[in-house]
């Protein structure tokens, strides 16, 4: 599978052994979209439960420019991508029709910057919204498919790793998943963790990773630890259904959801 990474993939697993945290990983996937990507600028964003958002790395004055109006305006690519959980491009901002859904913010940018093209991919596992990653460039034009894949698998890989950052006391360790797309990469290495994986596993009917992953969005989604999930799992305070939704009995410490 790793021979099938595209540069920027292989570039955002590399740079993540390098530091800890989501500004690191933010830089690394930035520095490596323009360095991989035919993009000139690149910026990534956290959402929040609530509107507000924080830009976590922006590689020049010109992608902290296009947060800063999307945030003040409440519109643009990298809000809708948010709120609508998927990518939204733009080959050319010159196309009336592609700008029309955010009239304020496309005039902003032609009259503050020079931009041809924008590109915004959520960083999203599951349901749960974790950010965006923005990409401009300046002359008109779609990214070429294998780029296009590429980075779809590094904006994947950079959920995971963020979704661990926000679920694992120690953040990103070295036995973290690097990647959704490698299934033998293990879980961290927690015995209560391996244990409730493998419970959620036989609850639902699906692969280890994907069981991982289920817990993972589940604490995130109620402001908890995967450690603190994971227990909860081991317990027999919270399951998982056949078709994904969580169960809780009525005196479990986890209060986002109750037995019915």
């Amino acid at each position: 599978m790793a021979a099938e990474w595209g540069a920027v993939t292989r570039a955002l697993l590399e740079n993540s052994r390098a530091g800890n945290g989501e500004r690191a990983l933010a830089q690394g996937m930035c520095e490596a979209c323009v360095t991989g990507l035919e993009v000139d600028g690149a910026a990534v964003s956290i959402m929040t439960r609530t509107a507000a958002r924080e830009t976590l790395f922006a590689t020049d004055a010109t992608a902290m420019l296009l947060e800063e109006l999307q945030f003040t305006l409440n519109e643009g690519v990298c809000m809708q991508a948010a709120e609508a959980g998927f990518p939204v491009l733009v080959p050319d901002l010159r196309e009336t029709a592609a700008t029309a859904r955010w009239p304020a913010f496309a005039a902003a940018v032609a009259e503050r910057a020079s931009i041809g093209a924008l590109f915004a991919l959520p960083l999203q596992w599951g349901v749960v919204n974790l950010g965006v990653l923005d990409l401009y460039r300046q002359s008109p034009g779609a990214l070429p498919t294998a780029q296009w894949r590429d980075v779809q698998i590094a904006v994947d890989t950079a959920a995971a790793m963020m979704l661990a950052l926000h679920t694992d006391p120690d953040g990103l360790g070295d036995d973290a998943p690097r990647s959704v797309s490698e299934p033998d990469l293990a879980p961290v290495g927690r015995a209560e963790v391996h244990q409730a994986t493998g419970m959620v596993l036989a609850q639902m009917g699906i692969t280890a990773q994907d069981a991982l992953a289920r817990m993972r969005a589940h604490a995130f989604a109620n402001g908890r630890l995967l450690t603190d999930v994971a227990d909860d799992i081991v317990r027999r305070w919270l399951w998982f259904s056949p078709d994904g939704e969580p169960r809780t009995r009525l005196d479990s410490p986890d209060q986002g959801s109750v037995e019915r």
